[in-house]
């Protein structure tokens, strides 16, 4: 019964949890920047490769 209740009234794991629920809320707020930063990424790249391919063609002729 004493091994129970020296469990329940300790806190030597508190740390390790609240490290842990800071990391896993860390991981979905960078993962929902992520996404919502999907859009603009693709139309950077999507300009980006227009105009390389325009320079390509350009100076090939």
């Amino acid at each position: 019964m004493s091994l129970l209740t020296s469990f329940w009234n300790g806190d030597q794991g508190q740390d390790l949890i609240e490290y842990t629920l800071l990391l896993a809320f860390v991981t979905l707020a960078s993962a929902a920047l992520l996404i919502g930063a999907g859009g603009s990424i693709q139309g950077i790249w999507t300009t980006t490769n227009s105009q390389l391919a325009a320079a390509a063609a350009s100076a090939s002729t």
